[in-house]
């Protein structure tokens, strides 16, 4: 089995924007798909915070959108893609938030 990294994008909210009502259904939401998505869920992952985006020439400009990642063990790419059924952060269905799905390749 392969192991693949889903890199959340879009705009970050504060739980603190929600009513405890939405964290609720919000935590609810990913442990139903966690529980669904079972031994293939390698590590749930974190949201990030704070980010800089360090360049080669030295500089630093803004860090792209990303918001959190998880990884997930799968047979190939389209396995790994199917894995995101369910998943919260694509269910606003507004075409702001992103599930990018890249392979963990051995070192």
């Amino acid at each position: 089995m392969a192991r693949f990294i889903f890199l959340y994008r879009g705009p970050a909210a504060a739980m603190s924007d929600f009513t405890p009502e939405q964290r609720a259904e919000r935590m609810a939401a990913f442990g139903a798909w966690m529980e669904k998505t079972g031994e293939a869920l390698v590590d749930v992952g974190r949201p990030f915070g704070s980010s800089v985006s360090v360049r080669d020439d030295g500089t630093e400009a803004r860090a792209v959108d990303l918001i959190g990642y998880t990884i997930v063990e799968a047979g190939d790419l389209a396995a790994a893609k199917g894995l995101t059924a369910g998943l919260p952060v694509l269910a606003d269905g507004d075409g702001k938030h992103a599930v990018e799905i890249f392979e963990l390749l051995p070192m």
